[in-house]
C-alpha cells in the first residue's frame, strides 16, 4: 500500500495510480475477472454437484472418504505442479494428445491452452476439488427433519428442494463462489509457468512491472497493480463472510 504511492526516489505520488487505468492495465483487470468468474462459475456448479453425490454416500463409505481426500489433495494443486501435469497432457506431445492425434487424428494442441480459455480449463483442476470441500458440510447441514417434515406436509421432492433446501443452500452456495472467484484471482504460479507472451491477467503483469529488464523503473506501478488486487479480493471476501454468517445460523 505504502509502495503504490511512492515513486522511485520514495516521494509522494499517484501517478502509479494513473497506470491502473492503461490499457494494459484495464485488459489485465479484464482477463482476471473473467478467468475467475468463469472458474468459480463452473467450479461452484461441478463442485456443488459433486458434493451432493458425496454427501449422499453413507458415512462409512470408502467411496466418500476418499473422495474427499483426494478433493482436499486436489485444492491445494496448483503451481508448477499443476502446469506441468497440464503440459505433460494436453501440451505439443502431451499423452492426450498424441492418443487423440494417433486414434482420431484431431489436433487438441492450439495456441488457446496457454491464454484465458486454457487457464479456464486448467483453474477448474483446482477450483472443482475446493468447492466439493467448502460446500459438502453446508448439505450435511440439511436436517433429516426438515424433509420429513415437509414430506408430511404433503410436499414431493421437487417441493422440498425448491421451498426448503435450495432457499438454504443459496447463501453458501454464492459464499463458496465468491470464495472461488478470490481463489482463481489471486493465483498466480501456474498461470506464470503456462503463459510466457502477453499478460492477459493481472498478476503477471505484476511480475512483468516488477522483473522487466525492458521497461525499467515500473516497481511502483507493480504495488499498483497489487492494491488493486487486495482491493477486489477484499470486498469479494467481504460479501463472502457475509454470506457465511447468514448460512451459520441454520448451520448450528
Amino acid at each position: 500500500m505504502v509502495g503504490a504511492f511512492q515513486d522511485e526516489a520514495g516521494g509522494l505520488t499517484f501517478g502509479n495510480l494513473d497506470a491502473l487505468t492503461s490499457e494494459a492495465a484495464l485488459t489485465a483487470l479484464k482477463g482476471s475477472l473473467v478467468l475467475s468468474a468463469t472458474t468459480a462459475v463452473i467450479g461452484a456448479l461441478l463442485g456443488a454437484l459433486l458434493a451432493y453425490l458425496v454427501v449422499s454416500l453413507p458415512t462409512s463409505s470408502l467411496l466418500r472418504r476418499t473422495t474427499l481426500a483426494i478433493s482436499g489433495v486436489l485444492a491445494q494443486f496448483g503451481g508448477v505442479v499443476l502446469a506441468f501435469a497440464w503440459i505433460a497432457t494436453i501440451g505439443p506431445v502431451g499423452i492426450l494428445t498424441k492418443a487423440l492425434s494417433d486414434l482420431l487424428g484431431a489436433d487438441l494442441y492450439g495456441p488457446w491452452l496457454f491464454d484465458i480459455p486454457g487457464l479456464v480449463v486448467v483453474y477448474c483442476y483446482f477450483q472443482i476439488p475446493l468447492m466439493v470441500i467448502v460446500f459438502a458440510p453446508a448439505f450435511e447441514g440439511l436436517r433429516p427433519q426438515w424433509r420429513e417434515a415437509a414430506t408430511n406436509l404433503g410436499a414431493s421432492t421437487w417441493d422440498y428442494w425448491r421451498h426448503v433446501a435450495i432457499p438454504l443452500l443459496t447463501p453458501a452456495f454464492l459464499g463458496a463462489t465468491l470464495l472461488l472467484f478470490a481463489n482463481a484471482f489471486a493465483a498466480y504460479a501456474t498461470a506464470a509457468v503456462l503463459v510466457s507472451q502477453g499478460q492477459p491477467i493481472v498478476p503477471l503483469l505484476i511480475r512483468q512491472a516488477i522483473t522487466s529488464e525492458v521497461l525499467l523503473g515500473q516497481a511502483n506501478v507493480g504495488f499498483a497493480l497489487a492494491l488493486e488486487m487486495i482491493v477486489v479480493v477484499t470486498l469479494v471476501m467481504l460479501a463472502y463472510n457475509m454470506l457465511l454468517k447468514r448460512t451459520s445460523r441454520w448451520m448450528r
